[in-house]
C-alpha cells in the first residue's frame, strides 16, 4: 500500500518518472523480500511452504482486486468537448 501511494504520488509530481519509478519499487520489493526469507529460511519462526503460499494468494487476490477497479474505472479515453460553446481550433490541413 505504501509503494501504491509513493507511486501515485510521483505520477502527479513527475509524471516522466512514473514508468521508472514503478519498476524500481517492484524491484526493491522483490529484493526486500528475497532479504527476508534469506534472513529466517533457517529459523522456526515461520513455516516456508505456507509463507510461499500465503504470498501466492494475496498476490493473486491483489492482482484480481487491481483488475476489477481498472474494470469498473471510468476512464475517459476521449477528452469531450468543452461545454462552453466554444469553437475548437482547427489543426490539420483544411483544402
Amino acid at each position: 500500500g505504501l509503494g501504491l501511494y509513493v507511486l501515485q504520488r510521483t505520477a502527479k509530481s513527475l509524471p516522466h518518472l512514473f514508468q521508472a519509478m514503478g519498476l524500481l519499487l517492484y524491484t526493491t520489493q522483490i529484493l526486500l523480500l528475497f532479504i527476508f526469507v534469506a534472513v529466517f529460511k533457517d529459523t522456526s519462526l515461520f513455516n516456508p511452504k505456507a509463507f510461499a503460499i500465503a504470498l501466492v494468494a494475496t498476490t493473486l487476490a491483489w492482482i484480481g482486486s487491481q483488475a476489477r477497479a481498472q474494470m469498473k474505472a471510468k476512464i475517459l479515453y476521449v477528452e469531450p468537448e468543452s461545454s462552453k460553446g466554444d469553437k475548437p481550433e482547427k489543426t490539420g490541413h483544411s483544402s
